[in-house]
């Protein structure tokens, strides 16, 4: 039985509360599909570079460091002054380019120079398994059933995406650098969904390829990753075009804008979900190398995406489940600010701020 001044709070600012919410998860989704189908782009950008000469090194660090100087504008636009979260944030955004970004890059080509792509790409993808171990030793969020039944039909279906089972080459130094870079995926989740930083999403995907073309430029510079590139003409969609075109795309498409819809759904999702939406990247991928270099799927391959999907749905159902109504007075007790909020008002920072240090403000947790 609830206290009275639970019952008495009025159905209204549940029922906004919860659309509210909703309306962010419908948003997450979104944002985190269509960052797996930019992210899907780049094989087959990357390939017509590759088929030339490019190396894997190369092409990147091109990747990324065009991306920094394109994000580097309006990032600067999106701090807005605000240089202490630069230095608040500076171990996150370090973290995250290292790991999230170049070493989980670098891991991932180098498991393809003694795997087939398919395995390399199936054990960077056992990521989001990582990410759900990783929430319940860490945060206590013991994974229920149909997230297990999901995690299930999810590794089933990338195996028969990958098409795994033909050229199957397994040679064990490539399978670590492959979980490697698993390890670095899992990373980008977890990281990726720290909304509390205060770090617009434009800010923390600048910083981080900043971090990330250094590093791999490091690593070219001492031999770790060969790098070679050749200014010659590519072929992308059965047309012969300049080198630039597969380049720029990877960079704006592939990394700038990938990078920071990614960032901003799962800020709004969760690394959990966001890491299951992150797996339809594969199918994306699959349908991007037939429209750009007319590799055609497989049967397997559709029926491989179908049960991704249907994974998705079993994690999502278990979510809902999962998740507590919220309680009208959770909504009075942070004030007329909170109550302005959720009603799509525009709260002044100064305001806002002052809310926050009251006693029963969203702070005294």
């Amino acid at each position: 039985m609830l206290p009275p001044s639970r019952c008495a709070s009025g159905p209204g600012r549940d029922r906004r509360t919860v659309s509210i919410d909703q309306g962010r998860l419908r948003t997450g989704m979104w944002f985190a599909l269509v960052s797996a189908a930019a992210f899907g782009t780049s094989g087959a950008f990357a390939k017509s570079l590759l088929e030339v000469g490019w190396t894997p090194g190369a092409a990147v660090t091109a990747r990324v460091a065009g991306a920094a100087v394109v994000l580097l504008g309006p990032a600067l636009l999106a701090l807005h002054g605000r240089w202490h979260l630069l230095r608040r944030n500076a171990g996150l955004i370090i973290t995250y380019g290292l790991i999230a970004m170049a070493a989980c890059q670098l891991f991932y080509f180098n498991a393809v120079t003694t795997l087939s792509v398919g395995v390399a790409l199936l054990l960077e993808y056992l990521g989001f398994l990582l990410v759900v171990i990783w929430l319940w030793v860490r945060h206590g969020q013991r994974p229920q059933r149909f997230t297990i039944l999901g995690i299930g039909l999810a590794l089933a279906g990338l195996v028969l995406v990958l098409d795994v089972t033909g050229g199957l080459r397994i040679d064990l130094g490539g399978v670590l650098w492959g979980l490697g870079a698993a390890v670095g995926l899992a990373t980008y989740f977890v990281l990726s969904a720290r909304p509390a930083t205060g770090l617009p999403p434009l800010v923390m995907a600048a910083g981080a390829m900043v971090v990330a073309t250094v590093a791999l430029g490091l690593a070219g510079l001492v031999g770790i990753m060969p790098m070679r590139a050749r200014a010659v003409p590519v072929e992308l969609a059965g047309t012969q075009v300049h080198w630039l075109v597969p380049l720029a795309a990877l960079s704006l498409i592939a990394t700038a804008f990938a990078y920071a819809t990614g960032i901003a759904g799962t800020r709004r999702l969760g690394s959990k979900i966001a890491s299951f939406f992150g797996l339809t990247e594969v199918m994306f991928a699959v349908l991007f190398s037939w429209l750009l270099i007319g590799e055609l799927p497989l049967p397997v391959q559709l029926l491989g995406g179908v049960l991704i999907v249907a994974g998705l749905v079993a994690v999502r159902y278990d979510e809902l489940r999962a998740a507590p109504m919220p309680l009208a007075s959770e909504t009075a007790s942070a004030g007329p600010t909170a109550e302005r909020a959720l009603a799509g008002e525009a709260v002044p920072p100064a305001e806002a701020a002052a809310s926050s240090l009251t006693p029963d403000g969203p702070d005294r947790a």
